[in-house]
């Protein structure tokens, strides 16, 4: 057997049937190899942006590993922003990468370089392959690295040699990842539930990690007991929905701004961190501390790395977010006095009005922007919360227009089904809602996407064409980079705050997006009307195709 051969082998033992790749020289063999190989499917990416985007779109809507193959040092190189997002999101994805053979090296070839050290700090471990006979316990050990809490990224180098060599005395076992369900230390849970059962106006701040360990029912009968208004990572770190949107206690995302922050934060005395890396912070902004003084804190993950990380806490608690929230709320259960539980189910019904009625609120907004052309973004929003399916993915790339209004109206019926940025290198979007479709090819998957963000993964949508991929692509069309007008405006910058910006229009000419998809094999048509975009996406979303909608908003 090959090298390259034995690598398909360890990587079929562990389940993958997808590789996502852009091939060059140093990568033929695997792909020679996957010819007769019917274990697998490969999907064609023509740059290596949508190629790690679709392998890390598939692995978090999977759970299992994602398996990203790229070319030699260029192709490296084009796929660091996506590893960048990969790390950030702790996406348990296996990035690879031909190496040329270790014949040619003392002569300096064509395209070779130090890929390890390129990969390794945004990788858990990055290696290179120098013998076939370690090329299985290579990527046992990847695959294994890549799946154990805290999950993320593994990088391997492969040299051409080594792919094509062969070998008769290879260990072929698949890898083995340990039972991740560790809970947190009996002692620590204990004060923990005294601390939280005491506070006078506790408050939950729960990220990503709570749904990547399916942990969300068990987060919900923690709130529930504590009358605790569950708030979310920022929208700039707010990856995974951890709690249900339609749900009386769900609060929103935290603000981006430290001032912000702080009064959001101001009325709680005991705040439950679980599975955030807190905080995320953005721009900087005074006072540098965003959380009050006197909130104490409560903090569990299955990350050493995150617990008391930046703030001190009152009680760390390390271990499996399943195991360690539903211990907890058991234990909540038998230390509340009916005092304090008679106070929670009064928090709750104060919440549930208060949520009713800024909900009230905002259906009041979105009515009076209803007839302004260009849609607004929340009328866009609002078209599209109107048909969105109760199972339907939903990936967003667009932040300055999604701006968590599904969140808010509710429309989100399974918060494991939501998939947003968390590293914030731009063409994500695209690629990762093809790979949410390929891990969930039964439900609708609908892709928000800003345009300035989609045009760096743009040529997904051949891929999308290419291998009939059916997913829904809207595009939030204001011809600019907004954000970056809202952050100039937050740092703040003289000439922006003038309303002068450079390099942040999307004008002169215009990007004709129809006209582009078109091009690439996705159909695509303008819509300028809410009506028209709720009837043409419900329509999409139970088609056998990628449809791509072209959405001028306000600018």
């Amino acid at each position: 057997m090959t090298g390259v051969e034995a690598f398909l082998e360890v990587l079929a033992g562990a389940g993958v049937k997808h590789i996502f790749g852009n091939p060059g020289t140093t990568e033929l063999p695997l792909n020679d190899a996957l010819v007769g190989d019917r274990r697998f499917q490969y999907i064609l990416a023509l740059q290596e942006i949508p190629v790690v985007a679709m392998a890390d779109g598939y692995a978090q809507a999977s759970g299992g590993i994602g398996v990203a193959n790229v070319h030699i040092c260029c192709g490296l190189g084009n796929a660091m922003g996506m590893l960048y997002n990969a790390w950030c999101a702790g996406t348990p994805l296996l990035l690879t990468a031909g190496q040329q053979d270790r014949r040619l090296v003392f002569e300096e070839p064509v395209l070779a370089g130090d890929l390890v050290s390129v990969a390794r700090p945004w990788t858990k471990w990055a290696a290179e392959v120098g013998r076939v006979e370690d090329v299985p316990r290579a990527v046992r050990r990847a695959v294994q690295t890549a799946l154990t809490p805290p999950t993320g990224p593994v990088f391997l180098a492969l040299p051409v040699d080594v792919q094509t060599e062969a070998c008769d005395r290879l260990d072929l076992s698949p890898p083995s990842v340990p039972d991740r369900r560790v809970r947190p230390a009996v002692e620590a849970l204990h004060r923990a539930a005294a601390l939280l059962a005491e506070a006078r106006q506790p408050a939950i701040l729960a990220g990503s990690r709570v749904t990547e360990a399916g942990a969300v029912a068990e987060l919900v009968t923690v709130a529930e007991r504590l009358g605790a208004p569950v708030l979310l990572e920022a929208g700039t770190a707010h990856g995974r929905i951890p709690f249900p949107t339609d749900h009386p206690l769900y609060a929103d995302c935290v603000p981006l701004w430290s001032p912000q922050v702080r009064r959001a934060l101001a009325e709680f005395d005991v705040l439950l961190v679980a599975g955030v890396n807190l905080l995320r912070s953005y721009i900087y902004q005074e006072p540098a501390r965003p959380l009050p003084e006197n909130l104490r804190l409560v903090q569990m993950d299955d990350d050493p790395w995150q617990i008391g990380k930046n703030y001190p806490v009152e009680v760390g608690l390390l271990g499996d977010l399943k195991t360690g929230l539903a211990e907890l709320g058991d234990r909540l259960a038998e230390v509340m006095p009916a005092s304090q539980a008679a106070a929670a189910r009064a928090r709750v019904e104060r919440y549930a009005a208060s949520r009713r009625a800024a909900q009230e609120t905002l259906r009041t907004k979105m009515a009076a922007e209803r007839e302004r052309r260009p849609m607004t973004p929340l009328t866009l929003m609002g078209a599209l919360a109107k048909v969105l399916p109760r199972d339907a993915a939903v990936v967003e790339e667009a932040v300055t227009t999604t701006n968590t209004t599904l969140e808010r109206l509710g429309a989100l019926a399974d918060p494991a089904a939501y998939f947003g940025h968390r590293g914030w290198a731009l063409g994500w979007g695209l690629g990762s809602a093809l790979g949410v479709k390929l891990a969930w090819p039964g439900r609708p998957v609908l892709a928000i996407l800003g345009d300035g963000g989609a045009m760096y993964g743009i040529q997904g949508l051949w891929s999308a064409a290419h291998h009939r991929i059916p997913v829904t692509f809207v595009i939030c069309n204001n011809a600019q980079y907004l954000i970056l007008k809202h952050c100039g405006d937050a740092m703040p910058l003289p000439r922006m705050a003038a309303r002068q910006y450079l390099g942040m229009d999307l004008v002169q000419p215009e990007i004709d997006f129809v006209g582009l998809a078109r091009s690439l094999g996705v159909e695509a048509r303008r819509v300028t009307e809410p009506e028209e975009l709720s009837a043409q996406v419900e329509a999409s979303l139970t088609g056998d195709r990628p449809v791509l909608f072209d959405v001028a908003i306000t600018r």
